[in-house]
């Protein structure tokens, strides 16, 4: 900016009551505007209007109170329900039922309010079941299936893991339970020919 000294202190004594006058206004106005708040309500920070407090929903022009059954929390969401059972209680009709966990079980990580096997087991009905794990085998991650996958070199079959009988010109493939023929040799059954 380029003037005189005293252009430039008469600019900036202009500025300043502008923006005194600004923050007045603005006072004013949000105090004359929480004046007509209900009871449970607050201001927007920005905009005009107001939103209820956690566990109050609107309703017209009051907040009312949302009725929060024991073992629930109120979610400060204005859509649905307004609360949500706590960790370990699942949802029934209006109450917060307290989860029956069986044996071998744990909440699951994200909601609480379903649970899971431990690892070694699986989920049959109601209850957690032992993986039985047969010889040559191991452990998956999977909570689906039979819970056990064949060491590499042995496939599964029935309940077991049998050794993979691996014909002449062939390898274990790259499952590691099944084979496959070296090149340039073709699969013919259970054997590896020259075509």
């Amino acid at each position: 900016m380029t003037g005189s000294p005293p252009k430039m202190a008469n600019l900036l004594r202009r500025v300043l009551f502008l923006a005194i006058w600004m923050t007045v206004l603005g006072h004013t106005y949000a105090t004359a505007e929480s004046n007509d708040l209900p009871s449970n309500a607050s201001a927007r920070a920005y905009g005009s209007g107001w939103d209820c407090h956690r566990g109050y929903r609107k309703v017209d022009d009051t907040c009312i109170a949302i009725e929060i059954p024991p073992n629930a929390f109120a979610t400060g969401s204005p859509y649905g329900r307004g609360w949500e059972c706590s960790r370990g209680y699942q949802r029934v009709a209006h109450a917060c039922v307290a989860l029956d966990l069986p044996p071998n079980a744990y909440l699951d990580t994200m909601r609480g309010d379903t649970w899971a096997c431990s690892r070694g087991y699986l989920r049959r009905d109601e209850e957690c079941v032992a993986i039985i794990v047969p010889e040559n085998g191991y452990l998956t991650e999977s909570s689906y299936g039979s819970g056990w996958r064949c060491d590499r070199g042995y496939q599964a079959v029935n309940d077991d893991c049998v050794a993979v009988h691996v014909p002449a010109n062939a390898h274990i493939d790259y499952s590691g339970n099944d084979w496959k023929c070296n090149r340039p040799y073709k699969k013919e059954e259970s054997s590896c020919v020259l075509r």
